[in-house]
């Protein structure tokens, strides 16, 4: 880290500022995010959590009285707010030479300039995001990650700060009078049950965290918090992290909108999953080992439940989407038919490089290298997920059991049949 401080960038009700962004007359406005098959609520403007709305509150309980409150309500826009997301942190890179990662609508960026630039540098980035993206953000500095975490809270909720606290700017007072008002449980990296743990030991505050003895911290409650307690102190312990290039595995999982009750569509599902794992797996120049498909039914489904599953080690590591949905077709003689699977999946693991097999193997298979992988992937990302298809997988209009998103916005950024349109009078 060569940086002299760490900024956490994050975009404030990200899934709902997506949605402002392409649709400026819902600012000010109730607006909610729906989970998958428009089941409840999993993101909220603050408008919308003023009227008492909570994450996990069902839709179907808030829909009669939507109109009168002024409720806005939007499917979950996966395309868009992935895109939104990566457009996000290409302009973090632009400000900074190292950048991790956090989470869809977070990031960590070192700023290495001088100290009394910092508060300019943030300035200058949260006001770039917001002209390029209509995003709002809210960007914190400190000597460490914990610090940089705390003072984006301070940035996001003391309004004179305007979007942008620096750690080390702040009054002394001021900070010790914060931290020893601030509870344990709010500082990254410590969760509910350890904080319950911490207040065992008088430890309830920031400020008691990060004046406790480290060496007794980390024989009682692990080196995480030892490490901790040091960097709430300004002592780096929890580096910048470049993202793994590659993952150990990848799953492509849904849950149906119309439970899947035969073989014949569990098979359509499997293929089209299969070969969007695929397209995943094109996209990240990897290749798979063994591929296991499953389906379930309702965890509520008070008959009987049942979760299927098929594992299947292939011949060689592959990508090839017509060797992938061939090893999905495994699970099929173990669905019932007439059972209501509700959700079915694909996971895919022993993930390397495409170029890492060795370059021949005398007790696999001989496969063919089709080159279909590149080629679905390439026309996905010009023409859509749902544009091109093999076999069952090949689907012309959207089946019963797909998700069902009834209120989604157009996915502007990802579908050229979608784009916004601007009309000038």
């Amino acid at each position: 880290m060569s940086g002299n401080l760490l900024a956490l960038v994050d975009v404030n009700s990200f899934y709902v500022s997506c949605e402002r962004a392409f649709d400026p007359p819902l600012a000010g406005r109730p607006v909610v995010v729906l989970s998958n098959n428009d089941g409840c609520a999993v993101a909220m403007s603050s408008e919308a959590k003023r009227l008492g709305i909570d994450v996990g509150t069902p839709w179907f309980k808030l829909a009669p009285t939507a109109r009168e409150r002024g409720i806005i309500a939007r499917s979950s826009n996966y395309e868009l707010y992935g895109d939104m997301s990566h457009r996000f942190l290409q302009i973090i890179g632009e400000h900074s030479h190292e950048v991790e990662k956090y989470s869809i609508d977070e990031a960590f960026a070192a700023f290495g300039g001088p100290l009394q630039r910092a508060g300019v540098w943030a300035r200058e980035l949260r006001r770039n995001i917001a002209d390029r993206l209509s995003l709002p953000v809210g960007i914190g500095l400190g000597r460490t990650k914990t610090l940089a975490k705390l003072a984006n809270l301070a940035a996001k909720r003391v309004p004179e700060m305007r979007g942008v606290c620096v750690w080390d700017d702040l009054d002394r007072g001021y900070l010790e009078w914060v931290m020893n008002r601030l509870p344990v449980q709010q500082v990254w990296g410590v969760g509910p049950r350890t904080s319950k743990k911490l207040a065992a030991v008088g430890v309830d505050t920031a400020a008691a965290l990060r004046d406790a003895d480290a060496q007794e911290m980390r024989r009682r409650f692990g080196v995480t918090i030892m490490r901790t307690v040091l960097e709430l102190r300004g002592q780096p312990c929890i580096q910048l992290e470049e993202e793994r290039e590659f993952r150990d595995s990848l799953v492509f999982s849904r849950s149906f909108s119309t439970p899947v009750s035969t073989r014949e569509t569990m098979a359509q599902v499997l293929a089209s999953y299969a070969q969007r794992a695929c397209t995943r797996l094109n996209s990240r120049d990897t290749v798979a080992q063994t591929l296991t498909s499953w389906a379930m039914t309702s965890r509520f489904n008070a008959v009987k439940q049942e979760s299927p599953s098929a594992t299947l080690s292939l011949p060689a590591p592959s990508n090839d989407p017509v060797l992938l949905t061939r090893a999905a077709q495994a699970l099929l003689p173990r669905i019932v038919e007439g059972t209501r699977y509700t959700k079915a999946g694909i996971t895919l693991t022993g993930l390397s490089p495409s170029g890492a097999q060795p370059a021949f193997d005398l007790f696999a298979e001989t496969q063919q290298d089709r080159g279909l992988g590149p080629l679905l992937q390439r026309v996905r990302e010009r023409s859509g997920t749902d544009s091109i298809g093999i076999g069952r997988g090949g689907l012309r209009s959207a089946a019963e059991w797909e998700m069902r998103r009834e209120m989604m916005s157009p996915r502007y950024t990802t579908r050229w049949d979608e784009m916004l349109e601007v009309h000038a009078r």
